[in-house]
């Protein structure tokens, strides 16, 4: 289902459902130093589409746009555990168009995880040498496509773009329906598109982005996605950023983040991954150690999904066998 555009609103294909939960975490609150009622997840990672996830807000936003252009194939760009990349061929299966991804590395690299589903929605997969030349191999992707008389929409890495972001706009609407008293709202910053959202319509202060590593400039990032979805200006200095999980790099798995992803699991039940939910946590409990963010606020994690990458990622699987206790 596509809702048509209006003079001021762009068309959104219908991919999820909303709103998301809002669950209350004592457990875990209690774990991290804050009061029984001062933490609640968003259940983004129930959005359900595809396994779930975040993109799925963006994604209604950035194919309702590729359908109105009249698109035949939908070409994105990531690495071979992409969250988003699993759901842009999650939304081309409901949507009825092809999907073609262009990911980061070699054929035999990893074959669990995302990149099972990816097979399994029908996606077909190109490869390029490293993350350096992924937009000029989808670039050429759609190039080829063209030329074969397919109709490409080049969705941006991420499902960032001001675009995209509207769908986080709309998670922070639900956000204040649910919790009028939110303090904080802490997310993982990927490619910037969930936070700039966010940041659009909550503001920058009550917003903490927890980089995990996938762009050079996150804030600059996010301050530009803001800036150009609000019409008014957003510089990086307004945001709350926290630089201080990523460890050796996006793919790694850090002590911080495999603490944060065994206590999330064994207060709440609540399973994270490596690469994004981990971190975000891992910055959660960081920022009440450090104080800033103290007992007696309410604070909102935003869980944006990423289950399958937990299956496609050894180490963090590994880690997690090896926790097996006695009978």
């Amino acid at each position: 289902m596509t809702t048509p555009s209006t003079d001021s609103t762009p068309p959104r294909a219908r991919l999820g459902s909303w709103p998301t939960p809002l669950e209350p975490a004592p457990r875990l609150a209690r774990a991290l130093g804050l009061g029984p009622d001062d933490l609640w997840v968003k259940r983004d990672d129930l959005t359900g589409l595809g396994g779930g996830g975040n993109k799925i807000r963006k994604l209604e936003w950035t194919c309702g746009a590729a359908l109105a252009e009249g698109a035949t194939t939908l070409v994105t760009t990531g690495a071979p555990q992409s969250n988003h990349a699993r759901l842009t061929a999650a939304a081309g299966a409901r949507l009825g168009l092809r999907v073609v991804l262009v990911l980061a590395g070699e054929p035999g690299a990893s074959a669990s995880g995302n990149l099972a589903l990816d097979g399994l929605f029908g996606a077909g997969v190109v490869w390029a040498d490293d993350r350096e030349r992924l937009a000029s191999r989808a670039q050429e992707v759609v190039e080829e496509l063209r030329g074969r008389g397919e109709v490409p929409a080049l969705i941006p890495f991420g499902g960032s773009s001001a675009l995209g972001a509207r769908g986080y706009v709309e998670c922070a609407r639900e956000l204040d329906d649910q919790v009028p008293d939110l303090a904080t709202v802490v997310v993982a910053l990927g490619s910037g598109g969930t936070m700039a959202g966010l940041v659009a319509h909550l503001g920058g202060s009550r917003v903490l982005g927890v980089h995990v590593g996938a762009v050079a400039e996150p804030a600059r990032t996010v301050s530009q996605l803001t800036s150009e979805l609000s019409g008014k200006p957003c510089t990086p200095e307004e945001l709350r950023v926290r630089l201080d999980r990523v460890g050796a790099g996006y793919g790694t798995l850090t002590e911080p983040v495999m603490s944060a992803l065994t206590l999330a699991a064994r207060t709440e039940g609540i399973v994270l991954d490596p690469i994004y939910t981990g971190r975000a946590m891992a910055g959660l409990a960081a920022a009440v150690e450090d104080g800033d963010i103290t007992p007696g606020q309410r604070t909102v994690f935003l869980h944006t999904g990423g289950l399958p990458g937990l299956f496609g990622h050894p180490a963090t699987l590994a880690r997690a066998e090896a926790g097996l206790l006695g009978g």
